[in-house]
């Protein structure tokens, strides 16, 4: 089964064009050195729970939205050779300095997954 990361990261409302370009460019950087998919997906029925909710988890604040992203990959060890070229890529370095960063990475959440269901 292929193997995902997962994203969940706050996003001013205003900033929702710059991050598009951003991504726009991570993700051709990703599928180039062998990810399978990326996607990004902009919060559009999403409520503030009481105890949880998308929104809570990245502790959201007044004119942010929510960004939740995943990149797929063949495998563990896939994702593994991916990641590291990516991050050796010299585009890559321009892009993830803190003064092009358009939202607040420490309150980003991410993690690895196998995928357990693929329909």
């Amino acid at each position: 089964m292929p193997y995902v990361d997962g994203f969940i990261i706050p996003l001013p409302k205003d900033k929702i064009d710059h991050y598009r370009s951003i991504a726009t460019r991570c993700g051709a950087i990703w599928r180039e050195h062998g990810a399978l998919q990326f996607r990004e997906c902009l919060a559009e029925d999403v409520q503030m729970g009481e105890l949880t909710s998308f929104p809570r988890s990245v502790q959201q604040k007044d004119g942010e939205t929510v960004i939740f992203s995943w990149i797929v990959f063949a495998s563990r060890q896939a994702r593994d050779e991916v990641n590291a070229k990516v991050m050796a890529d010299p585009r890559m370095k321009e892009l993830m300095t803190p003064e092009a960063m358009p939202f607040d990475g420490k309150r980003m959440i991410y993690g690895g997954f196998d995928m357990i269901v693929d329909m």
